[in-house]
């Protein structure tokens, strides 16, 4: 199993000053945040992509990606692409981050670019309700 779902953090959030709800508190992980469930994991993955639409103005897969996979980390292009691909959603199309429509494939396609395997939609679903229930 990979670690975002060891730690049922399937968009690999680092550890940062940030507090999610469902967060487990003292994460037994060095690197990445830990989650009480899979639904809370994927949450925070919207709420973290939401935020850079409401506080940086990025509205597409590209800018998007560009800053939560950046390029001193990862092979950006190509996951740019994986993303827009897997979504269906242009890479330069405008996005909104409250539409289940726009987010739910954006959201299941970062999992599986993170780890390797197909997100499970029923998660995914219910980080979604999560996420829409208490908004940030």
């Amino acid at each position: 199993m990979s670690i975002g779902l060891d730690n049922n953090n399937p968009g690999n959030i680092r550890l940062s000053a940030t507090k999610y709800l469902g967060e487990v508190q003292l994460s037994q992980n060095k690197s990445f945040k830990q989650f009480k469930s899979m639904a809370w994991g994927y949450r925070a993955i919207f709420v973290l992509l939401h935020t850079y639409n409401i506080r940086y103005g990025l509205r597409n897969i590209e800018r998007i990606i560009n800053r939560y996979a950046p390029p001193t980390e990862n092979d950006t292009e190509r996951y740019i692409s994986f993303v827009s691909y897997r979504s269906g959603i242009p890479r330069d199309k405008p996005i909104d981050t409250l539409s289940a429509n726009d987010m739910i494939p954006i959201v299941t396609a970062i999992s599986r670019m993170e780890n390797g395997v197909e997100a499970v939609s029923e998660d995914v679903n219910a980080g979604w309700e999560l996420f829409i229930k208490h908004k940030p």
